[in-house]
């Protein structure tokens, strides 16, 4: 469990956060469609990415049967990535919404989401002592989050070991990406640097069979 907030937290494998309080599962940084994305400006790689996150979606949705699904933003790689889904993919998404209550928060890089999605669309929502949105704030207290992808490296038996993670302190946690096609950003990177405000913090560690807590003082 991460305990945030005085709320405990439940992470999964997937890089999903299931919220035991108020039944509601998080996932963050989708990014549906990159690979047709990609494919646009001649990078050409396996066209299975959005089949491969929503099969992981509909995975951990099963797992936890939460009453709430949030997305925190970037669902989609870009604008045009609804219309670019196949029918079988539209399918699945109206299937996980007809289990559960979906809400798309929006992103940088899906700041409009088409009326014909199912669920509802918000730019952020505040719940309890939670703020979830997709781009960190200098302020935040309380905030859930994603935009930068974690992922943390550490040194065991004299290799590097790098993993995506959940990473945060009292004020803010971040959550990794949950798309197939999706990269990681160290979080000992200058591009975090302002969040933590020097001050420390924890990254639990999505292993291939469970989840490591490190203190960023461990961290590579």
């Amino acid at each position: 469990m991460i305990r945030f907030q005085s709320i405990d937290l439940q992470p999964d494998l997937t890089g999903g956060l299931y919220i035991p309080d108020n039944k509601t599962l998080l996932v963050a940084d989708l990014h549906f469609e990159k690979g047709s994305s990609l494919a646009r400006f001649g990078v050409i790689i396996p066209p299975f990415d959005t089949r491969s996150t929503l099969e992981a979606l509909q995975s951990v949705v099963s797992r936890y049967q939460p009453e709430t699904l949030i997305s925190l933003g970037d669902s989609f790689h870009d604008r045009d990535g609804p219309r670019r889904l196949n029918d079988d993919d539209q399918l699945a998404i109206h299937q996980i919404a007809e289990q559960t209550d979906l809400i798309w928060i929006t992103g940088n890089h899906d700041p409009e989401l088409p009326d014909y999605l199912p669920g509802r669309v918000a730019c952020e929502i505040i719940a309890g002592p939670l703020t979830l949105r997709h781009e960190p704030s200098l302020d935040a207290d309380g905030e859930i989050c994603g935009h930068l992808h974690p992922a943390a490296i550490i040194q065991q038996r004299g290799r590097s070991i790098r993993r995506r993670c959940f990473a945060g302190n009292q004020d803010r946690l971040f959550m990794p990406a949950f798309g197939a096609y999706t990269g990681g950003l160290n979080v000992t990177s200058s591009a975090y640097a302002p969040y933590w405000n020097a001050q420390p913090y924890n990254a639990w560690m999505i292993g291939k069979s469970a989840i490591h807590k490190f203190a960023s003082s461990k961290l590579r």
